[in-house]
């Protein structure tokens, strides 16, 4: 780590509202302080799911870990080791918390996905509204492919061997048969017509002669043959009724991604709609009264960051998302806010820690809402949270911090936004890092990385520099997030992968074309 990233951590751990410093227990560690300020961690405790409406501000369980007034989050309440809190009548909004258990990161993404039931009803949409749901139902062809036989080339409809003598339709605008026009009349044996590709077939040819590949000769009396260099095999350049698929076959199942080529094949196949689930709609509340939404930081505030990348960022998982809303540092605002809307899911950025005007816990009290994840052991990240509002609604609380902020959206936001939608969760990617990772004593660590090309190991995983919790710089050239184990990870040792919605398309043939990019390798810094 250089100078400045050190000097850039040590601030970020003195910002209590968006205090999320991934290296401050690392340093306290070092200094023999960490194990008398957070007590010592303990291991996750199995069989834990998400918590029984017992209370209606119930945290969700997970590996226990005792943290006090040493909190890298801004926590300043005393430790707590009795664990997960007690259901029971709801505290007084403005009462203190009590500090809940971190449940492990892929505890929390797990809790996450299973914090519905299930998407909601599936819609029939017509095609144009279709991109990006999931089918609900498979894809099953409503007529031949293609529903008649078909031209594949320019050049002549033959009947039978050459050579052939050339028909003209008579009256026709065109020396042949067009896309669109239905022959009427059957092709006589040693007989040739000119023809457009696409066209349909007409009754009696037995192959497509190619134009470049066709002499044509004149006869006596103005009438015109034709001949080929080589016999024509018969269906030559014909593609034939039902070649892609027959009426009733099955084209696709229940659970693809209605993708643009998805929309082609349907149209193909004869839909004008399909039946598919809904997109999840999504709310963003950006709270802070630091943060300005146009110009250069200034007087102490700053740029919002979070607000021009969130509503994108979920758009690319397929999620209707309103342009986010920027609301003051104030409880009655928000509690206003999230008492309104009627998302999904509803995003907030800042205020989930313990500061003066984080005011995201009292509001969830104030709601009588029920808190599923309450920190995770990650970092960034580590003070995100998920909650029920309502039977089907959600919010994910996410740090103030930009990285950590992404670090809570892949954590909590996409496995829950996916289960809203009925898309699959992407296969399991592990791919070797190219350098050593430091990890976090206790906790996962999520670091950008570039995908690049090795000799050795073939496709890997560059960390990226500049991976701060408040820093965007890395992860705006990544690809991915590595998921880095406590402890970290050796170069070539093959790390989880989080894609990021937008790499997945080029991630395969890119590497190459990105190596050496503007901010190099990370080398033993992370």
């Amino acid at each position: 780590m250089t100078d400045g990233e050190t000097r850039g951590a040590l601030g970020a751990a003195r910002d209590d509202r968006h205090g999320d410093d991934p290296f401050e227990d690392a340093l306290a560690l070092a200094n023999h302080t960490h194990e008398a300020a957070t007590g010592p961690a303990r291991p996750p405790e199995a069989g834990q799911g998400i918590p029984s409406a017992g209370g209606p501000y119930a945290a969700a369980s997970g590996a226990p870990t005792a943290r006090g007034s040493h909190d890298p989050d801004g926590a300043t309440g005393p430790a707590d080791p009795s664990g997960p809190m007690e259901a029971g009548p709801p505290p007084s909004p403005s009462a203190p918390r009590p500090r809940p258990s971190a449940t492990p990161w892929q505890r929390a993404r797990e809790l996450a996905a299973q914090a519905v039931p299930g998407p909601p009803a599936p819609l029939s949409t017509p095609l144009a509204e279709a991109l990006g749901r999931t089918l609900a139902v498979p894809l099953t062809a409503l007529t031949d492919l293609p529903s008649f036989d078909t031209s594949a080339m320019d050049g002549w409809a033959v009947s039978g061997p050459g050579p052939w003598r050339l028909d003209q339709r008579e009256g026709a605008a065109a020396p042949g048969i067009l896309a669109g026009q239905a022959p009427a009349e059957a092709l006589q044996d040693g007989h040739a017509i000119a023809i457009a590709t696409g066209a349909r077939i007409p009754s009696g040819a037995t192959a497509v002669l190619r134009s470049e590949h066709g002499d044509l000769r004149e006869l006596p009396g103005g009438a015109r043959q034709l001949h080929a260099p080589r016999p024509v095999p018969p269906g030559q350049d014909i593609r034939p009724r039902g070649q892609e698929c027959r009426r009733g076959d099955h084209l696709l199942p229940a659970g693809a991604l209605v993708t643009p080529a998805v929309l082609g094949l349907a149209a193909a196949a004869g839909y004008d709609e399909l039946t598919a689930y809904p997109r999840p709609r999504a709310e963003v509340f950006v709270l802070g009264d630091e943060l300005l939404d146009h110009g250069l930081p200034q007087a102490g505030r700053i740029r919002d960051a979070l607000g021009p990348m969130l509503g994108p960022w979920l758009q690319a998982l397929g999620v209707e998302a309103a342009a986010p809303r920027h609301l003051a540092d104030d409880a009655d605002t928000l509690y206003a806010a999230l008492a309104g809307s009627t998302a999904d899911v509803v995003i907030t950025t800042g205020g989930t820690a313990a500061g003066p005007v984080d005011h995201v816990h009292p509001t969830l009290r104030r709601l009588g809402a029920e808190v599923l994840v309450d920190g995770v052991t990650v970092r960034p990240g580590h003070p995100m949270l998920l909650a029920r509002l309502a039977p089907r609604r959600h919010l994910v609380g996410l740090p103030g911090n930009p990285l950590a902020a992404v670090s809570g959206l892949c954590t909590l936001a996409e496995p829950l936004l996916r289960a809203l939608a009925a898309r699959r969760p992407p296969g399991p990617c592990r791919t070797p890092v190219t350098a050593p990772v430091h990890g976090h004593p206790h906790d996962t660590r999520l670091v950008p990385v570039a995908y690049r090309d090795d000799e050795r190991y073939g496709l890997v995983a560059e960390p990226l520099r500049f991976h701060g919790p408040a820093m965007l710089r890395g992860i705006a050239a990544a690809d991915a997030l590595a998921v880095v184990p406590p402890g970290g990870a050796q170069r070539g040792s093959e790390l989880e992968l989080l894609e990021l919605p937008w790499s997945a398309g080029w991630s395969g043939g890119g590497p190459g074309d990105r190596a050496g990019g503007p901010f190099g390798p990370a080398g033993g810094a992370a």
